[in-house]
């Protein structure tokens, strides 16, 4: 599965490494993973991380993501991971490159690159690099590992979401083997300041029942201007304080910026994936998300997900 971009990474002597936008701990724990991978295996190599940031996980930089220049990505390979569809890449530069390929663990959407591996049996694209790296022999080192294995927490939901496998232990141990300390881990993702705390008190008080099986969270511009956080936390930070209501099978929140309305989907028992991608969006079966066009659009996809609820 992974010798086509194995010898890729293996041909080119300049590499720049992309994902998506608003990155969460999968995007740049695969990203930094695979970036030291490469350096520690082929350290004559240039390779470049680009994108934007997201301040809930800047704990996790090993150093800041490069300014890179367009002549760069000339005769250069550009690999893009954790993204399904080419909107939510960031940094759309990737195209410029000589070569381009693809890791990613979401349902397909459509093809992005010129070589691509989507896996969605792994639970994270960190969880796919550090195969690949198994797999290939390149360099682990204790720092590459700790980013692959931050990632793999974060998006299997510290291994407790369904998407875990015995494939993720047995990657999870691999990475373990290079004496990492996963208390820092733990201590940087989930001991949270009192504002954060506080913050996810508000959106429990914000829930609102849109019927007896889905619940739902909306926050308008003036709200999320007030609250004082980024909108990555306000979005996909926020949407798990509905997981663990007894009854619910779905819930969504939503969150309105100058660019549409943020949607981020979860679900326990259905499949909401097809929903997200009928509005734009995308992700995996039981967690997923799009931009809506307004708020009209917002009440739309919730009734679509009432219906899908009721379905016998």
């Amino acid at each position: 599965m992974f010798k086509k971009i194995a010898a890729l990474i293996e041909k080119y002597e300049k590499i720049i490494i992309h994902r998506h936008k608003n990155p969460d701990g999968d995007a740049l724990g695969s990203q930094m993973g695979l970036y030291h991978i490469i350096k520690d295996t082929y350290p004559e190599k240039m390779v470049y991380m680009v994108g934007d940031m997201t301040p809930r996980y800047a704990f996790m930089l090993t150093q800041p993501m490069d300014e890179i220049t367009d002549d760069i990505y000339s005769g250069a390979l550009a690999i893009v991971l954790d993204t399904s569809a080419k909107a939510l890449i960031s940094d759309d530069r990737y195209t410029l490159a000589e070569a381009t390929a693809r890791m990613d663990h979401h349902l397909f959407v459509e093809k992005i690159c010129d070589e691509e591996i989507t896996a969605t049996s792994y639970e994270s694209c960190a969880g796919l690099v550090a195969a690949m790296a198994e797999a290939c022999g390149f360099t682990v080192s204790p720092v590459a590992a700790k980013a692959l294995y931050t990632g793999m927490i974060t998006d299997s939901g510290r291994f407790r979401y369904d998407s875990t496998s015995a494939e993720t232990f047995r990657v999870a141990s691999f990475l373990m083997e290079r004496k990492f300390s996963t208390a820092d881990i733990f201590r940087s993702l989930y001991a949270d300041e009192l504002f954060f705390i506080q913050l996810r008190a508000k959106f429990t008080l914000k829930i609102q029942l849109a019927s007896s099986k889905v619940a739902y969270i909306y926050t308008d511009k003036a709200e999320a201007a007030e609250l004082g956080a980024d909108t990555f936390t306000i979005s996909r930070g926020m949407v798990n304080v509905m997981g663990e209501i007894k009854g619910i099978e779905s819930w969504v929140n939503f969150t309105e910026t100058e660019d549409g309305v943020l949607c981020e989907i979860r679900s326990n028992t259905h499949n909401i994936n097809p929903i997200a991608v009928k509005h734009g969006g995308g992700g995996h079966q039981k967690a997923s998300g799009a931009t809506l066009k307004d708020r009209d659009e917002a009440m739309t996809l919730l009734s679509e997900l009432i219906a899908q609820t009721e379905e016998v």
